[in-house]
């Protein structure tokens, strides 16, 4: 059963992994198009209105590919995952069900009208359109970070004399306020996605000197958003999704920050090796009574260790755990400082003359792909080993009739196909960047 488990987690943890790769894009795209259609409507620049049209392409390409990943991670809930399903299934199923049937339809209703129905709509209602596919991207995003909060931190259910659990209030399970900050947190990070994506582009074409205006708007767009955006993801939203964990989940803050020694003061981990065997951080680089002020409020706040708790309540792999947080962090502020070196390029009217900053530009879209990937990582790591905190463990509620040798076939199989679909996706977009916006014609 533990290989089987093992086996379950990876296929699980790949799916989900590449799936998002997809709607953290579509997410924050969806906003910044919303910003392009008024824009245009506002000071009648059709130029704007191209733009629009460009990335709304980009997003249905992108949305055709989160949904084509996104179907196996629901029958992966009864393959692999089981007795999960048995006895989560009417919690959890509300807001995936809610996903399905309103957000998805409503994001993929108004992104065939967007895409087909301009002409017919005239530009109000095209703008209507635009808020609407992006109301229902958002809300999409919102039904997925509630049944993934409820994982993380369960409110508003009962264990029923059947074992399983009964949805007990509808009102606290959907208003969770560990969703709250996990969906604050994590449409943020969507919005830097994007806004990395639509400056690389803009580099990109500012580079070659081709679609000049469209290179001036997107790179205006991306990296005023991408400022905003990435100072969002860090404060408030970082910092109270952190202390929440700080609140509910404290095992998982210690593993995060490599703390094996708790106390008042607790050090800030900036670099360092986790060492588990030894019970200590190797090589660090730390400021003194800054995790306790950041978790608690205050320096003196007592911050527990690693040590203050059982070896069986540790996440499974502290050492991935405390890397997958620091890469998130690190990253973070990497992108930050681009992006506000480049906002004050952009003021200062030197961004478009300054190749080396567009090529830094162009080359650091990866990041926030990077990033996000590790904090979902954090985010699920840190909540093992239970798969609900506190309720079902994960060893507990994997399929036992799903032999290993079937989850490993269908994982080669998941990879194979996943790698087809990675490169003719990449080669559309390459496709679509190379026509440009003026090549397009209203639909």
């Amino acid at each position: 059963m533990a290989d089987g488990l093992l086996w379950h987690r990876l296929q699980f943890a790949f799916s989900v992994t590449f799936h998002y790769l997809f709607p953290q894009l579509t997410m924050g795209l969806a906003l910044l198009i919303v910003l392009f259609k008024s824009t245009a409507l506002y000071r009648g620049n059709e130029r704007y209105n191209e733009i629009a049209r460009f990335w709304a392409r980009i997003f249905g390409l992108n949305f055709a590919m989160g949904v084509v990943t996104g179907i196996p991670l629901e029958f992966q809930f009864g393959t692999n995952w089981s007795r999960f399903s048995s006895f989560s299934g009417e919690v959890i199923g509300q807001t995936l069900a809610m996903e399905g049937v309103f957000a998805f339809f409503l994001e993929s209703t108004f992104l065939g009208l967007f895409l087909f129905g301009e002409k017919r709509l005239g530009p109000k209602g095209h703008l209507a359109v635009a808020i609407a596919l992006a109301t229902g991207s958002w809300l999409s995003g919102y039904f997925i970070i509630v049944a993934n909060a409820f994982m993380q931190h369960p409110v508003g259910h009962v264990i029923g004399e059947d074992g399983v659990l009964h949805l007990a209030s509808f009102r606290a399970f959907l208003g969770n306020p560990w969703a709250f900050w996990q969906y604050a947190h994590n449409m943020a990070a969507s919005v830097v996605t994007a806004s990395f994506v639509v400056s690389a582009v803009g580099a990109y074409w500012a580079l070659l000197g081709t679609h000049r205006e469209h290179a001036v708007i997107c790179l205006r767009t991306g990296v005023i958003a991408g400022l905003l955006s990435t100072v969002l993801v860090a404060f408030p939203t970082g910092d109270q999704h952190g202390k929440m964990v700080a609140m509910h989940q404290p095992v998982a803050l210690a593993a995060m920050e490599g703390l094996f020694e708790g106390g008042p003061y607790a050090e800030l981990a900036i670099i360092g090796q986790p060492d588990v065997a030894q019970r200590k951080l190797r090589n660090p680089i730390v400021l003194p009574g800054f995790l306790s002020f950041l978790a608690y409020g205050t320096f003196g706040s007592t911050v527990k260790g690693l040590n203050d708790f059982p070896k069986e309540e540790w996440p499974d792999n502290v050492e991935l755990l405390y890397y997958s947080y620091h890469i998130m962090v690190g990253l973070g502020t990497l992108m930050m400082l681009v992006m506000a070196v480049s906002t004050a390029l952009l003021w200062r009217d030197r961004l478009l003359r300054m190749r080396s900053m567009l090529w830094v530009l162009l080359l650091a879209f990866p990041f926030p792909y990077i990033a996000t990937t590790a904090g979902w990582w954090t985010a699920e790591l840190g909540r093992q080993p239970w798969i609900i905190y506190g309720l079902m463990r994960t060893a507990d509620a994997g399929s036992t009739q799903v032999s290993p040798g079937d989850v490993v076939f269908t994982l080669l199989g998941f990879v194979g196909l996943y790698l087809l679909l990675g490169i003719v996706f990449v080669l559309q977009f390459l496709k679509e960047i190379s026509r440009g916006p003026a090549a397009m014609h209203e639909a």
